[in-house]
């Protein structure tokens, strides 16, 4: 069995950043689902809307766009469809590829989420400097650029 490398201070400093984004992704998926469940919403069907506010999309796009499987955005897609919020129409760019759409209750729903939302973040916010909130957004961007290369 080979030698285990040993962690340098960056990387021991790097891993536990790493813990720290995983609690926090935790955190915001649970605060996103307070969030989004007066609104008959889950973190994952608000993402999927969205991303379709933007404009009709295929489920790959979506799935690209969020980081996540075709197989897990096509389930959440099915699911809002069923609730009405979403619509599968003819993508004249692909017959295979249908595209998502909002509906008015998908539209409303996804507005209802981001007032709440908005409220949510001003207030969490107040608690730290403008510069501290860059400083980590600047970071996050600079490492999720470091392992898509």
């Amino acid at each position: 069995m080979g030698a285990v490398e040993a962690l340098t201070g960056r990387g021991l400093e790097f891993s536990h950043l790493l813990v720290e984004v995983f609690r926090l992704n935790g955190l915001l998926l649970a605060a996103g689902d307070e969030l989004a469940r007066p609104a008959g919403l889950t973190s994952a069907r608000w993402q999927v809307l969205g991303v379709v506010d933007h404009g009709p999309s295929t489920v790959a796009q979506v799935a690209r766009a969020m980081g996540l499987t075709r197989q897990t955005v096509q389930q959440t897609a099915n699911s809002l469809a069923h609730d009405g919020m979403i619509t599968f129409q003819d993508n004249p760019r692909d017959r295979r590829a249908r595209l998502l759409t909002l509906t008015p209750r998908g539209t409303s729903a996804l507005r209802e989420v981001e007032r709440r939302q908005a409220a949510w973040a001003n207030q969490i916010s107040s608690r730290l400097s403008l510069s501290e909130l860059r400083a980590a957004s600047s970071t996050l961007r600079d490492l999720g650029d470091l392992l898509e290369e």
